[in-house]
């Protein structure tokens, strides 16, 4: 796997990779936390720890919190995996009963090494034929009980938690005692340095101005509110007067809106659209926090950024 990347790991990655090799060998269960700042490649991390179980003849299994995510990860996973030969599985809440049958039994009979998915995974019906590793990403986004169900499947699975959201070390400890932390520090090369900029509303046309060059540029951007729909009482931005607001002002742009009320199937969508780049400028609450990647996205604008906390923001 390493020998097929198209990059090096970068020191984080491969004191991440060591610790969770010195765990599984150790002869004890491992349970560890991989915190990493967005794109500091905890991905990869996990691959390579769910790479060690399918070598050892188990299988392992990555949930993640929303359907695009797990789908975007199962094409990555399949693209690292299939010149090995390891076998990758998806299982989703929207697949159609017969898709969720037939993994399910390729599942149990053990002819998938590595599955990817959502919540689906911890459902009753989903038996595993041996379950050694199990990785959650975003993993402030479940529950403990999801997290204890998850590790039910499997006989004493190895457990790694990941999250980009950052958490000072003391209270790190406190939530989670029982876990090893690792700290993936650095970003892989090339990866250029975020810059932030608070401003008032004053210098909103400079702001839709920086957005149009950069969509011209063939890049995208999110402009995130922090309400659906407008409030009497709470003179805020809301979604959907937002999204009319700037299709005036940039009327050749693709500009859609996506929040929280929408049906699953709706947010999908919106989200693969724009994953795929035929929406250009995304106007959402923030249900977007976790669940797309989209590298071509360059700008992010806030409204009213003091409705939202520092881990959100993140």
């Amino acid at each position: 796997l390493l020998e097929n990347l198209p990059y090096e790991l970068t020191e984080g990655q491969k004191q991440a990779v060591d610790e969770i090799a010195a765990d599984v060998s150790s002869g004890f269960v491992m349970n560890r936390l991989i915190q990493g700042d967005v794109g500091s490649g905890k991905t990869i991390v996990a691959q390579i720890a769910l790479l060690i179980a399918v070598e050892q003849g188990h299988q392992g299994a990555i949930m993640v919190p929303t359907e695009v995510l797990a789908e975007q990860h199962y094409e990555t996973f399949c693209e690292m995996f299939d010149p090995l030969q390891v076998r990758v599985g998806l299982l989703t809440g929207s697949m159609t009963a017969a898709a969720k049958r037939d993994m399910q039994a390729q599942i149990a009979a053990g002819e998938i090494d590595i599955v990817v998915g959502t919540q689906a995974l911890i459902q009753d019906k989903v038996e595993y034929k041996d379950l050694a590793m199990i990785v959650t990403d975003e993993q402030h986004r479940f529950g403990v009980r999801q997290r204890e169900s998850f590790y039910a499947k499997g006989h004493t699975p190895h457990m790694l938690v990941m999250s980009a959201t950052p958490i000072p070390r003391t209270l790190a400890i406190i939530l989670y005692g029982e876990l090893d932390i690792s700290v993936i520090k650095g970003l892989p090369k090339g990866r250029l340095p975020i810059q932030n900029c608070v401003v008032d509303t004053g210098y909103r046309p400079q702001s839709y101005r920086f957005i149009e060059k950069e969509v011209e540029k063939g890049h995208q951007a999110y402009v995130i509110c922090p309400m659906v729909e407008e409030n009497e009482e709470l003179e805020l931005e809301n979604v959907t007067d937002y999204t009319e607001k700037l299709k005036g002002i940039l009327p050749e742009f693709q500009i859609s809106c996506l929040h929280g009320k929408m049906k699953p199937k709706e947010k999908n969508e919106i989200m693969e659209a724009f994953a795929d780049g035929q929406i250009q400028i995304l106007v959402s609450t923030t249900v977007i926090e976790v669940g797309i990647n989209v590298p071509n996205a360059t700008v992010m604008m806030v409204e009213n950024a003091e409705r939202f906390g520092l881990a959100q923001l993140h």
